[in-house]
């Protein structure tokens, strides 16, 4: 019995091998499918060509003071929210400031020497008329005319003195003011090179003191490519995506668009801002950023994924499954972004078409993809 077992075991396995040799050799000739397939939705389509660039604040201001001296304050840090016309920093003016006092005392002093000429010169003219009425009183019509002459002169003189006065009065308030740096818009405080105690002297005068930025008006600029240009327009929406803030969903608007090309190793490109029109926190100057602007859109059409597409963009065809079977059918295509595909005529919503790999007779297969079956 033992001698066999073996022949047994042997007979056994050979009799496996020749049913599974009968299986598969029954399965080959038969066609068999093993198909993926997908509904046709209905849904939103946009085309968009890509902007990469960076973020900028074009409103920037880089403050520094108009005269010599010591800090005597800094009002501000870095990262502070200023307001136009705030103070954000002063040096010790206090000759200017008495030199300012001083020219607006000048200013009084002439305004007053004016009144006075005036009053003179009204006085003579009212002596000279009397003179010409009453003939024989007082001095001669000659020399009160002469007296009118010199008071007319000596109104005019103290009007000059006045003018004189002003000039220098607003000079020296211009000095003292220089003396001051006040934010010229509303912003953030991005930089402070100056402390207090420092002196400011006149080989520093040209340093900025303060960096102001304006945060609410953030653009990005970048480059569009010569094969695009043509359908990007200014007003067009966008959608930014930003590598630091990935989550962030910032929206924007073509503004501008450079008539003069720009060749990078033999690629032509325009330059291209487009204004955020919603500006979120964290932004920063520089950052790195991709805009994708719509140039086309269509609301609720027939969607097909691209990779249920075969043949040709010229002789598009899909397959649909129909009473478990795959069946060939020609249809028409509009706009793509690349993922999904418009379909213009040939299918309808809520119809099957195949994206996976259909197994034909003989072991041959279709791949499917865009155009993944080319005929």
């Amino acid at each position: 019995m033992k001698k066999r077992l073996p022949l047994i075991i042997t007979i056994c396995l050979v009799s496996i091998g020749i049913v599974l040799a009968v299986v598969f050799i029954g399965r080959a000739g038969r066609e068999t499918t093993s198909l993926d397939t997908v509904e046709v939705t209905r849904g939103n389509m946009t085309r968009t060509v890509f902007v990469d660039g960076n973020l900028e604040m074009p409103n920037k201001a880089y403050l520094s003071f108009g005269v010599t001296g010591e800090v005597e304050e800094v009002l501000v840090v870095e990262g502070d929210s200023v307001q136009k016309g705030q103070v954000l920093a002063r040096v010790d003016a206090q000759a200017l400031e008495s030199s300012a006092e001083t020219a607006e005392l000048r200013v009084k002093i002439a305004q007053a020497q004016v009144k006075a000429a005036r009053a003179q010169y009204e006085i003579a003219l009212i002596k000279l008329d009397e003179a010409e009425t009453v003939p024989g009183l007082g001095e001669s019509e000659e020399v009160l005319e002469l007296r009118v002459d010199i008071a007319e002169a000596s109104w005019q003189t103290a009007r000059r003195n006045l003018e004189i006065a002003e000039l220098n009065l607003e000079s020296a308030k211009l000095n003292f003011e220089k003396a001051v740096i006040v934010a010229p818009f509303d912003g953030v405080v991005a930089d402070i090179s100056i402390t207090e105690g420092k002196e400011i002297s006149a080989a520093t005068l040209a340093t900025p003191a303060i960096s102001l930025v304006d945060t609410s008006g953030i653009e990005l600029r970048g480059s569009i490519d010569e094969m695009d240009i043509a359908m990007v327009q200014l007003g067009q929406e966008a959608n930014i995506l930003l590598d630091a803030l990935p989550d962030e969903k910032v929206k924007g608007e073509v503004a501008f668009i450079s008539l003069v090309g720009t060749t990078r190793a033999g690629v032509v490109s325009y330059e291209t801002t487009i204004t955020l029109t919603n500006p979120v926190e964290g932004l920063r100057d520089g950052m790195s950023a991709t805009a994708e602007v719509i140039v086309e859109r269509r609301d609720d059409v027939l969607l097909v994924p691209n990779i249920a597409l075969r043949g040709s963009w010229e002789n598009p065809t899909v397959l649909v499954l129909v009473d478990e079977q795959a069946e060939e059918r020609e249809i028409a295509l509009g706009l793509t972004d690349g993922i999904n595909t418009e379909v213009l005529s040939g299918l309808e919503e809520g119809e099957e078409v195949v994206v996976g790999i259909l197994i034909l007779p003989a072991g041959e297969t279709q791949h499917g993809g865009p155009f993944g079956v080319l005929r």
